[in-house]
């Protein structure tokens, strides 16, 4: 199993679980990206403090906000990980999501006739350059285990063979269903936020297939929020 980053490490934690409790399945995990970056929490850590052992942790990340940053990242990411998976030697590799590092174990993988199991395929993120990774990650995979009917339909319609097509739903609902909710008061006390009659949760994420000003972009929104009368918590 390989994970980049905290978000998409979240996802794979119950699988993680799952395969480390199994007799049939040893777990070999491996940290890349942003796990190891100070700016963004060290977070191979917390996957430690999880319990699970990782057998290889790739440095690979470039911290500057520039697209051949993200090029040099995806490509000494590509280059360690095929190190990693020739010294284990991993009978599959499973990934989760979108992301360009996830993209880079893919195409270790491939290059290297390891199968490969995805979940999360055929899902559409438009204006997102994910949408593309996302996709092909899928014809690189050999196993495809989707969130929806719809989304495992999408993944049979791009050529893959239904049997190896699954519609498992999404491994976040576990952690849903595991979780121990606050309270109003004590989540009002985290947020330092009164939820109201009218209370909205705005997030924004910026699109990464067009020239953007995010700049402007926000601007433009925060314009438009303050002619609402919801107690927003950006």
């Amino acid at each position: 199993v390989v994970t980049g980053s905290r978000a998409e490490y979240g996802l794979l934690c119950p699988i993680l679980i799952k395969i480390q409790e199994s007799n049939k399945l040893e777990l070999q995990l491996i940290s890349t990206s942003s796990h190891h970056s100070s700016e963004y929490g060290l977070t191979y850590k917390q996957i430690e403090n999880d319990g699970f052992n990782i057998v290889d942790k790739i440095e690979n990340l470039y911290l500057t906000d520039t697209k051949p940053s993200i090029v040099k990242s995806t490509g000494l990411a590509t280059s360690l990980l095929s190190d990693s998976f020739d010294r284990l030697q991993p009978d599959v590799v499973l990934l989760l999501g979108d992301r360009y590092e996830t993209h880079a174990a893919a195409t270790a993988a491939m290059l290297m006739n390891i199968p490969i199991a995805h979940i999360h395929g055929g899902e559409i993120t438009e204006g997102a350059v994910d949408e593309q990774i996302r996709h092909s990650i899928t014809k690189m995979s050999y196993l495809h285990f989707c969130a929806t009917e719809t989304y495992r339909q999408r993944v049979i319609q791009m050529g893959e063979d239904p049997a190896r097509v699954f519609n498992s739903g999404a491994p976040g609902i576990d952690n849903i269903t595991n979780l121990n909710l606050l309270t109003k008061q004590k989540l009002e006390k985290e947020l330092n936020w009164k939820l109201t009659s009218k209370s909205a949760l705005f997030t924004y994420h910026p699109v990464t297939l067009e020239e953007s000003d995010v700049e402007i972009d926000l601007e433009v929104i925060l314009s438009i929020l303050e002619t609402f009368s919801f107690n927003i918590l950006f």
